[in-house]
């Protein structure tokens, strides 16, 4: 194995921009590597020069496979390697353009090709659609139906719960009655129904020739352990790369140890102090024990310097996850000095938490700061309902991550089923949405038309000779003929498909909606974003694989103003930064939320959310406590005010690295509260404010 500082090229200056670690993983030899890249400290800059290091050492670009977090970080990853090695090129001499890396993508859209490219060796038609989420619990839904679920005597648990239970046992690789226990034990008692419900629903899926996003890695594990195909797939692969490594589940590192099971050409890169996403699947287990999985284990090499944040908001972010049960170890780092100390900011409640944030907001504003630039997280989507409201009095724009998704939008999953409908015959999902878009045409009818289609050698044949009766003909005629033009090669084109398609739907949706002018535009949006696909085909499987985030029903102020406030929950903001963050409820019973305080691996998860969200901070950071919030979550017990505590996570050590303001403040001539590490309430006043 060549040392880890020995220089590859002549062209190696390249690479002088690299701090120590960096360059200590950039030239790393071929064994298994991973990277524990800490908030903000050039993860993707060290990542797409470890990919370009590897080209200019000889490594074919065609045989590399690059997993990360979404299609548009593959872009940019593509963009960065492509502009190192020019780079490099450039100071070698050389000429050309910088080769390009087909197999970078997503886990789901590299396990869509790789389906398509071996669909009749695992029983599925080469034309398949993939089913969002959403179509998958309607699916889930009908076969519910159809065994008799939806009337049971006792309550059965709803689709939506019945795609999560199957979702989870796919992904986390565990068996029904484990995930039951541990993640659903309201369902405990349906067992045996469950096991009857996903048997039919994979058999519903196999015979409309369609899969959901579960199969797409399912697929592709079972194809990586075939004693045939197995091989085939670790030898097309000289080296693989993942990002956000944190973020996998069970399901997928089982995919890489079927592509590396020796680690050689294997490097994962990523933050296991970010790991918030386990209610998707995701274990924080794959990457703490990643080293362990190889013989000799895995080399960890940890980046520690932050390019991101002030020293004095790494180090309330250190501390906090310093208190981790188990990490790999690392403390984050920053030559950008500053005097600025991050704030604790008490407040009697929601609403004066809400004054607080708007004030400020105005008050950085005023000092230069754009409003684009100063973001609010909160734990949970309803922790804002009062500050949106404050900001709506003051007239402060914003706009609120975590609306309607793009593709949970009636009119665009509309037009989306006629696509998928023409390009899968067999889709009966897709089918009954476009069919029952006719007027006059109704679920009976829908129902008899598809029994055809799928009882059919020829299921586009019987959309041309069905008869409709005398009421439908109009619109059935247009339907047809817009059928058989883009299912015949000769006329169908992309993406003149669909601009035809939106051509037939807007009567339709002009009739169905109001509102039909703004959502026209999420349709227009729609039809340019198909001028970016190659195929009608392709972009079936990109769009549904990889959305665009929001549509115009996006919740928030309508952005009439050139500047808006972002809000947030942490989730989604994940990967983001702002030179000002304000996170809101920092209090036991929101952070952590007191829905996850089950047992110790929940309340960890708790902690690096907080941790998440304290590292997208640039310059200033503020952590708001209520004393006293409004509690919804649980229903049963009534809406109620809670006296609160600052979060466990904010220990008496971690709080002398504050300032700590208490808001709003004292009348003039008053005394103010006292500033002490532990925030007090009188008993009196405790006392009297519950009876308010």
């Amino acid at each position: 194995m060549p040392s880890p500082h020995s220089p590859v090229s002549p062209a190696s200056t390249a690479f002088d921009s690299l701090n120590e670690r960096q360059r200590e993983s950039v030239f790393f030899g071929d064994g298994p590597l991973l990277i524990v890249a800490g908030a903000g400290s050039g993860k993707t800059t060290t990542l797409a020069h470890r990919v370009a290091r590897l080209v200019l050492d000889g490594a074919d670009p065609q045989r590399m496979l690059l997993l990360t977090f979404s299609r548009r970080a593959a872009v940019d990853m593509e963009r960065r390697i492509g502009g190192v090695l020019q780079k490099v090129l450039g100071i070698a001499g050389k000429s050309g353009q910088a080769p390009s890396l087909p197999w970078a993508g997503t886990f789901h859209g590299i396990g869509s090709r790789l389906l398509r490219e071996h669909a009749a060796a695992i029983g599925l038609e080469d034309n398949f659609t993939i089913h969002d989420r959403g179509d998958a619990e309607d699916l889930m839904g009908i076969v519910r139906h159809t065994l008799g679920f939806s009337s049971t005597a006792k309550r059965f648990p709803m689709k939506g719960t019945c795609l999560g239970i199957y979702s989870r046992c796919v992904n986390t690789r565990m068996p029904l009655e484990q995930v039951l226990r541990e993640a659903y034990p309201w369902c405990a008692e349906w067992e045996a129904e469950l096991k009857q419900l996903f048997g039919a629903y994979v058999d519903a899926k196999q015979q409309q020739n369609t899969v959901d996003y579960d199969d797409l890695l399912l697929f592709w594990a079972d194809m990586a352990a075939d004693p045939a195909i197995g091989p085939l797939l670790a030898e097309r692969f000289d080296h693989v790369l993942v990002d956000e490594y944190q973020d996998t589940n069970r399901l997928q590192a089982t995919i890489l140890l079927g592509l590396k099971p020796e680690g050689r050409g294997l490097t994962v890169v990523g933050d296991d102090a970010q790991a918030i996403y386990s209610f998707r699947g995701a274990t924080v287990r794959n990457i703490l024990d990643f080293p362990a999985q190889f013989e000799p284990p895995a080399t960890v090499i940890a980046l520690e310097r932050n390019y991101r944040s002030t020293q004095p908001i790494l180090q309330v972010s250190n501390a906090v996850i310093a208190r981790a049960a188990e990490r790999h170890a690392k403390r984050l780092w920053t030559d950008k000095a500053s005097t600025r100390r991050s704030e604790l900011v008490v407040v009697p409640d929601e609403m004066q938490q809400a004054r607080w944030v708007a004030e400020r907001t105005l008050s950085l504003r005023e000092g230069g700061l754009r409003l684009t630039s100063q973001a609010v997280l909160f734990r949970t989507a309803s922790h804002s309902a009062a500050l949106e409201l404050e900001l709506a009095r003051r007239n402060i724009p914003f706009v609120k991550f975590g609306g309607l998704k793009f593709l949970e939008a009636a009119h665009v999953k509309d037009l989306l089923a006629v696509l998928r409908f023409v390009q899968n015959p067999r889709s009966r999902l897709a089918g009954f949405r476009v069919l029952q878009l006719m007027p006059g045409l109704g679920a009976a009818t829908a129902g008899r038309l598809l029994d055809a289609m799928e009882a059919s050698p020829d299921p586009a044949g019987v959309i041309a000779g069905f008869r409709p009766k005398p009421s439908l003909a109009g619109d059935w005629q247009a339907f047809a003929t817009l059928y058989a033009a883009l299912r015949d090669a000769q006329q169908s084109s992309w993406p003149g498909d669909a601009e035809r398609a939106l051509a037939w739907y807007v009567p339709h949706l002009e009739r169905i909606h109001e509102d039909a002018e703004t959502r026209r535009a999420d349709l227009e949006q729609l039809v340019r974003l198909a001028a970016g696909h190659g195929s009608r085909e392709r972009f079936l499987a990109e769009l549904t694989l990889d959305p665009p985030e929001s549509t115009s029903d996006k919740s928030g102020v309508p952005l009439l103003d050139e500047d808006y406030l972002i809000l947030s929950t942490i989730h989604s903001a994940k990967g983001q930064e702002w030179t000002s963050v304000s996170v809101l409820n920092v209090v036991d019973g929101c952070i952590p939320s007191d829905m996850a305080t089950g047992d110790s691996a929940e309340i960890e998860e708790e902690r690096r959310l907080l941790y998440v969200a304290m590292t997208r901070a640039r310059e200033h950071l503020h952590l708001v406590v209520p004393h006293r919030f409004y509690v919804t979550q649980q229903a049963r017990n009534g809406d109620r005010h809670m006296y609160a505590a600052r979060s466990r996570f904010i220990d008496e050590r971690a709080v002398l690295d504050f300032d700590q303001v208490f808001w709003p403040p004292p009348a003039a001539g008053t005394a103010g509260p006292r500033v002490a590490a532990r925030m007090e309430v009188g008993v009196r006043q405790r006392s009297r404010d519950a009876w308010k």
